[in-house]
């Protein structure tokens, strides 16, 4: 994994920690939800650069 790799899912990551707080806070389940999926991409990312 390069570190350019593991730059973009860091962001994709905290984006995504940031939309689903956002979506908390303003009662939007849609975005909390796009949130939640964002980390789970960074996470499946990172899970498939170190096979």
């Amino acid at each position: 994994m390069s570190a350019t790799d593991k730059i973009k899912n860091a962001v994709e990551d905290m984006s995504g920690k940031g939309k689903e707080h956002v979506g908390d806070a303003t009662d939007n389940e849609r975005l909390e939800n796009e949130g939640r999926s964002d980390q789970s991409k960074a996470d499946l990312k990172n899970a498939g650069e170190k096979v």
